[in-house]
C-alpha cells in the first residue's frame, strides 16, 4: 500500500506558526527506499514528474497529490543513517 505523503503535525503550539513536517515512512524488510522531493513551481514540479515517467523511473500515479509549503517552512526527519544531497537546477527547456 502506498500512503504519501507522510504528513504528521509538527508538535508546535497552536498559537506558534509551524513548519510542515514529513516523517520517515515506516521500512518493510529487505527494502531500502529512496525518498524524492521535488520543490518549486506547479508547473516546474509537474514537468518533473512527466520527464521522470517519460524515462521509466517513476510512474506519475505514486507522487502525491500537490503539498503547499507554508510560509514557515518545511520539515523532513531523517531515519538513523539517512543522508541528503541537494540539486538546485534549471530544468531542460523543451
Amino acid at each position: 500500500m502506498l500512503s504519501l505523503p507522510y504528513v504528521e503535525p509538527s508538535g508546535f503550539p497552536a498559537e506558534t506558526a509551524s513548519p510542515l513536517l514529513l516523517a520517515a515512512p515506516t521500512l518493510r524488510a529487505g527494502h531500502d527506499p529512496l525518498r524524492h522531493i521535488l520543490l518549486g513551481s506547479p508547473a516546474a514540479v509537474e514537468q518533473a514528474i512527466n520527464r521522470l515517467h517519460v524515462v521509466q523511473y517513476a510512474e506519475q500515479f505514486r507522487w502525491s497529490r500537490i503539498i503547499q509549503v507554508p510560509p514557515t517552512g518545511l520539515v523532513i526527519s531523517p531515519r538513523q543513517g539517512e543522508v541528503m544531497r541537494y540539486l538546485i537546477c534549471d530544468p531542460p527547456q523543451g
